[in-house]
């Protein structure tokens, strides 16, 4: 991302991943010189590069300083990246919970601070309980300032009496592979507590559907999507609610070759597993759905800025709108056949867990409950929604 700072110029680049804990702040002049890492480049040719650029016949010190920098922050692909990854991935696996990401940043590592802010979220509940019935939701994965009234608008639609349900929480998984599900057997801990994870329905996913699912997926250690459904379902239903996260990867092998998620036999296996898992537990599970809609802006590699509710963003509404539709109508194949249409444009991360569901539970419909845009910088926009899901 560019430099927050004025007063230092140039490239901020962090791991997204977790492997590095380090940040490095590239300088404008350098910042062309980044390309040149890409594992088919000689360092003659980035020193050509150089001498072109700066007019200087004396690169080297700036070429080694360069390299010796990615390297050691573990942003090259060699043996020193290997290895934070590999301690990132053992630390994980051996953990004994699944640790918070977003107490004290995201959200409250405070207790009580932390139910404050929730139940000033669920102040914005709906008034009645969608008519059906009711077997789940959808509500956003951004953050709580941005989405705290539509989080309301979702979770107040939850009655009392699902406290003994286990909740599947189907969330984006931003990292995760093509065709792939996340699992994990591990407690979720938040500052409210450990959520209990339903293991024995984790391991029947994973003996069922080995080629799709990913037991002790890394990408639950640094995604949001589903922890901040975890948090209002421990406020709703207590510290201990049961759950069973499931990280949903992109379909991107279906957008670029045009067939449906399920032409993947892996994805087929595992959508049929969960379908007859959802079957033979019937009322006893409820869904949770962690999705965003369209990403639009500089933020998200758009040459123009956007404002939420304002010029395209009017469009984006209609077109968000138009896919929502389709999702309330019941009709998985036309979602995706919209979503095929335009991903690259609209830049949704919910319809993975969108086409999961309804795939895994064939029938259903939906009724908008909230639908909102949100600038989480100037020149960017996130659009998301509240779901109510029936049967």
């Amino acid at each position: 991302m560019p430099s927050p700072s004025p007063e230092q110029p140039g490239l901020l680049i962090r791991d997204p991943y977790q492997y590095s804990d380090r940040m490095l702040l590239i300088p404008p002049v350098l910042v062309q010189c980044l390309r040149f890492f890409d594992g088919e480049s000689a360092e003659n040719d980035l020193r050509e590069f150089l001498v072109r650029l700066t007019g200087q016949l004396q690169v080297s010190e700036a070429i080694t300083g360069l390299r010796t920098a990615l390297e050691q922050a573990g942003f090259l692909e060699d043996g020193t990246y290997l290895e934070f990854r590999g301690k990132r991935y053992r630390s994980f696996a051996a953990a004994e919970v699944r640790e918070s990401t977003l107490a004290g940043g995201a959200y409250p590592e405070q207790s009580g601070a932390l139910n404050k802010l929730l139940d000033e979220c669920l102040a914005e509940a709906p008034q009645e309980t969608p008519p059906g019935n009711l077997i789940g939701i959808a509500a956003p994965h951004v953050s709580l300032e941005g989405g705290g009234a539509c989080y309301g608008s979702a979770y107040g639609a939850l009655p009392p009496d699902y406290r003994e349900r286990v909740f599947v929480i189907l969330g984006t998984s931003h990292y995760g592979e093509n065709g792939r599900f996340g699992l994990t057997r591990k407690p979720f801990r938040t500052p409210l507590g450990d959520a209990q994870t339903e293991t024995s329905l984790v391991d029947r996913l994973v003996g069922e559907a080995p080629d799709a699912a990913v037991l002790e997926d890394y990408c639950h250690a640094i995604e949001h999507s589903i922890e901040f459904q975890v948090v209002f379902l421990q406020r709703l239903f207590g510290p201990q609610v049961r759950i069973l996260p499931v990280l949903c990867g992109s379909f991107a092998h279906s957008l670029e070759d045009g067939s449906m998620p399920e032409g993947d036999p892996a994805v087929r296996q595992f959508l049929e597993t969960l379908k007859a898992l959802a079957q033979d537990e019937g009322s006893r599970l409820s869904w949770v759905l962690g999705i965003d809609l369209a990403h639009m802006g500089r933020r998200y590699g758009d040459s123009f800025s956007a404002r939420a509710g304002e010029g395209l963003m009017d469009e984006v509404r209609e077109r968000d709108l138009s896919r929502l539709q389709r999702v309330c109508e019941g009709d998985p194949q036309g979602f995706w056949g919209e979503i095929q249409n335009s991903q690259r444009e609209l830049k949704w991360c919910g319809a993975a867990p969108l086409y999961t569901f309804m795939s895994a539970v064939p029938g259903t419909r939906a009724q908008l409950l909230r639908y909102e845009q949100w600038n989480i910088d100037p020149d960017s926009v996130v659009s998301f929604a509240a779901l109510a899901l029936t049967r």
